[in-house]
């Protein structure tokens, strides 16, 4: 019965049996393969009869069941059987010491089941896996491209490559297949043969040959599978690709469209090279599969990009487009650009030569986001114009955001705004070149940072108050700093100093007074690591100064009824001295004589009169009361109440002033030759 039952064994059994001697050698075997003869294995080593693919460890592992005894099931090794066609297959083996009756050992039995085809279904799965989990994560067409080749390199392509219609990549809609021979694609990622090989093919661009498979799929939108070999007749029409598959050696290739909904986004191109099984037809599923699920991510993150190209102009739309230098400040700004699209900055000219400095932003990504701040810059720009301190700007500006807020809550709760809470931060700065004073508010924004004359940097101690939006009613509370002519201020948006490492670079990049802004600007972006900054940030440089000697004119005025006579004098004189044309001059005059006669009327002393020549001149009337001036539209009859009309006839903007020791009433003027030679 033994006999009967192991001749049937190794006549029969689909398993295949091996038996080895103590040296390994094969001394009685019924192959897998009808191909081989069982004698030509017998006499030969295990691990050549099989041509392992790592034969020391085969044979470690032999070894270890011989000398121990312990049986080892179910290893799988990488093989092919003596002088059997093919690339190499994979093998189940499990191996067992032989004793005879009295324990001494006679060698091994060795059992092979062919895996090949449950492997490659197992590796087929695994590789979907990792494309359904690298694949999607980014809302980068790039990234997305990428994820893919490293999901499919090298478990189930040795070279991969995946092209994008170019322009998808900017986010413009993918064109309706077919695609045309007129229409780019740039090459989005790469991977293969040892590792990345972006260096040479990433970002190349080509428009597809004709009579080619990548161009027979991009035109009926079906994978081609491809045998390659010495005499394909296409690759003459194609000599880019011709290297490429004479570099990697790829004797075999599966092209699938990236396709949705008719549309073409681009093409993956998967390639096996030499001493690797060819693609079969069981293989064009996984590609087909694995090409839907990158399509559907390509085409999310081009939309991503769209909205964020759309925001990011609208954006950059609402920013002021050039440095709104002043008589006594000199401004420079950069804007990074990413994924967040509400920062903002303004320079915005104020009565007295002051210049108002501002920067914030508004936390998210997309179109909303630069809606918002939009509003919010537009808003800071009306309070501006009303000369109030910084902290009550900042206050007036926090209830026109809760108003913001109320209105996103009152949406339907189907919108996607009514769940999401806006969040922004602001600071705002008021610079008088007469004083040399900065007088700052924040609301949860970074303070700024102090660049002396001679290089010292410090960051400006600022009360903190609640960012916009926010249920926190704490009042604002300013800070004011006398500042050295020639010192430079820095404003910045949160995620430029995200760590002390990031902010330690950006001051000794600042402590470099004497370069101009812009450089100061460019140099604080060029020694930012390469991922910094991913949300975007803004950065405003301000170097302030005073108002030369020669641009304005001040005088002390005695509280008396001759003053108005006086100060057109002394008006009359100086606007001579500047140059200015008659019709300026007498409408100066006028405007001086009205304000100085209504500060003698209803104002205390002191009185002070101001000119500032500048892009407009500037007159300023200082008394030390509080009591503000109306304008009134005097009747026919009326003998007075005409002074403040007849001002804002002649004035192309005029207001009231307040400070600590009184108000200044304030006219300006445009100048003609400086409104022509704009």
């Amino acid at each position: 019965m033994g006999a009967a039952v192991l001749h049937t064994l190794f006549a029969q059994s689909a398993v295949g049996l091996h038996v080895l001697d103590t040296q390994l050698r094969v001394v009685r075997a019924n192959p897998l393969s009808g191909v081989v003869p069982a004698e030509s294995l017998v006499g030969r080593h295990f691990t050549d009869a099989y041509h392992v693919e790592q034969p020391e460890k085969a044979e470690r592992m032999l070894r270890r069941v011989l000398d121990t005894g312990v049986a080892l099931r179910g290893c799988v090794m990488r093989g092919r059987l003596l002088d059997a066609p093919g690339p190499n297959r994979s093998f189940r083996v499990s191996i067992y010491r032989l004793n005879d009756t009295h324990s001494r050992i006679l060698g091994l039995l060795a059992t092979v089941v062919d895996i090949n085809e449950q492997e490659k279904a197992r590796t087929r799965t695994a590789c979907l896996a990792a494309v359904r989990t690298q694949v999607g994560r980014s809302l980068d067409v790039a990234a997305t491209c990428e994820g893919l080749v490293e999901a499919v390199v090298p478990v189930f392509a040795d070279f991969a490559v995946v092209e994008v219609v170019d322009e998808v990549l900017r986010g413009s809609d993918p064109p309706i297949g077919p695609l045309g021979r007129d229409v780019p694609l740039r090459r989005a990622a790469v991977r293969g043969l040892g590792g990345d090989s972006r260096g040479g093919l990433v970002g190349e661009m080509r428009r597809l040959p004709v009579r080619t498979p990548y161009a027979l799929a991009a035109s009926d939108l079906r994978p081609r599978l491809v045998q390659i070999g010495p005499r394909t007749p296409w690759l003459d029409a194609d000599p880019d690709s011709a290297r490429v598959i004479e570099a990697t050696r790829a004797h075999s290739l599966i092209v699938v469209p990236l396709k949705l909904h008719g549309t073409v986004l681009g093409l993956v191109s998967l390639y096996r090279c030499r001493g690797t099984e060819p693609y079969g037809e069981n293989d064009v599923p996984l590609a087909l599969t694995a090409a839907a699920h990158v399509a559907l991510s390509v085409d999310n993150a081009r939309r991503y990009e769209r909205d964020h190209v759309i925001a990011s102009t609208v954006q950059r739309r609402l920013l002021p487009q050039r440095n709104g230098d002043r008589i006594a400040v000199e401004t420079a700004h950069v804007l990074l650009p990413g994924r967040n699209s509400g920062s903002w900055f303004d320079t915005i000219s104020l009565s007295g030569a002051r210049t108002a400095l501002i920067t914030g932003n508004v936390d998210g990504p997309g179109l909303q986001t630069a809606i918002t701040m939009g509003q919010l810059r537009t808003v800071i720009q009306a309070l501006a114009g009303l000369d109030l301190e910084p902290d009550e700007v900042l206050a007036r500006l926090s209830d026109i955001a809760g108003h913001l807020a109320v209105e996103r809550a009152t949406l339907p709760p189907g919108d996607r705004l009514h769940r999401q809470s806006p969040w922004a931060t602001c600071l705002y700065a008021v610079y008088d070149p007469f004083s040399r004073t900065c007088t700052i508010a924040r609301a949860g924004h970074p303070a700024p940072v102090l660049v002396t004359p001679d290089g010292t940097t410090t960051t400006l101690d600022v009360p903190e108050g609640p960012p916009l939006f926010s249920a926190d009613s704490s009042p604002f509370a300013t800070a004011a700093f006398e500042l050295d002519e020639g010192s430079v201020l820095a404003f910045f948006t949160g995620t430029l100093l995200t760590d002390h490492g990031a902010a330690s670079r950006v001051r000794e990049t600042l402590a470099q007074p004497g370069r101009s802004l812009q450089d100061l600007c460019d140099d604080v972006v060029y020694n930012l690591p390469a991922d910094a900054c991913p949300e975007g940030a803004a950065l405003l440089l301000a170097r302030t100064g005073v108002v030369p000697a020669e641009r304005a004119a001040t005088w002390d005025l005695a509280h008396a009824r001759t003053t108005p006579a006086i100060a057109r004098t002394l008006v009359r004189d100086r606007l001579d001295g500047w140059n200015l044309d008659e019709e300026t001059a007498e409408a100066t005059e006028l405007i001086v004589s009205e304000l100085i006669t209504n500060a003698v009327r209803y104002g205390t002393p002191p009185l002070q009169l101001r000119l500032i020549l500048d892009r407009s001149l500037t007159c300023e009337v200082h008394d030390s009361s509080r009591v503000s001036p109306h304008l009134r539209h005097a009747r026919t009859v009326d003998e007075g109440g005409r002074g403040l009309f007849i001002v804002s006839q002649l004035a192309t903007h005029w207001g009231t002033r307040y400070s600590d020791d009184g108000k200044a009433l304030w006219t300006e003027q445009e100048i003609p030759s400086v409104a022509d030679e704009s």
